[in-house]
């Protein structure tokens, strides 16, 4: 079986529910589209659970690339001096990660071995930015976001990390023709779009951000197999 998972947010029980939920096995495939790190505690135990499953295949999100782009950062120790060092593009990007809750998990981050921080920096490192699955004589293309700049005529090889980890879809506009090809998505909670913490199919797209670190917002995922729908 093939399931798709996103924003976790650090929800490490939610997580962990959940695959006892799916029953996931050795022989299944779960692909995580981004965003497990931030906003609650947890986000490193999930990373390092994740780390021990094989089966396991994790996509960019705008949380994982804010928290790159940080790592040379968080992996000193932070002294006046280091502080001194930053440029104005550095403060940037640590205040933008902090302001989208980054806080927990410098916190957890904190507390690593330096073996340990570096063994999750080259795990992040190893994620994609999309993938593309078959299943059941459908296509799915599978992202955080969205695509911005959306170009028929443009490889997907061609679009900037930007495009697919921050860019929310138009759900009104297809991007493809082609009724068997869909484009799963996280990154927007589905209750900001039908005020419902349930997946949402519309135009081909496939959203499944169900808002899992909100109060009234749970942890969804879907088999590709069956389309069958869980939720923590």
């Amino acid at each position: 079986m093939i399931y798709v998972m996103s924003d976790i947010h650090g929800m490490y029980d939610k997580y962990k529910k959940m695959l006892d939920l799916i029953d996931l096995q050795k022989s299944d495939t779960l692909y995580v589209l981004g965003d497990i790190v931030d906003r609650t505690y947890g986000s490193i135990k999930i990373l390092k659970d994740m780390m021990k499953r094989p089966n396991v295949f994790c996509i960019f999100g705008n949380h994982e690339l804010m928290m790159v782009e940080c790592m040379s950062i968080l992996n000193q120790e932070i002294t006046n001096e280091l502080l001194d060092s930053l440029n104005e593009a550095q403060i940037m990007k640590l205040s933008d990660w902090i302001n989208n809750g980054a806080y927990q998990t410098i916190e957890e981050f904190k507390t690593l071995s330096k073996k340990e921080r570096q063994d999750i920096i080259d795990y992040i490192m190893e994620f994609t930015a999309y993938e593309e699955v078959s299943v059941n004589n459908k296509k799915y293309l599978l992202i955080h976001a969205g695509l911005g700049n959306f170009d028929k005529e443009k490889s997907l090889d061609e679009c900037d990390i930007n495009d697919f980890v921050w860019t929310r879809p138009d759900w009104d506009i297809s991007y493809f023709n082609d009724p068997n090809q869909f484009v799963i998505v996280g990154h927007t909670p589905t209750l900001a779009i039908t005020q419902k913490a349930e997946i949402y199919h519309k135009n081909n797209f496939i959203t499944i951000d169900c808002g899992a670190c909100f109060q009234d917002g749970l942890l969804g995922c879907l088999c590709l197999n069956t389309m069958e729908e869980f939720y923590v």
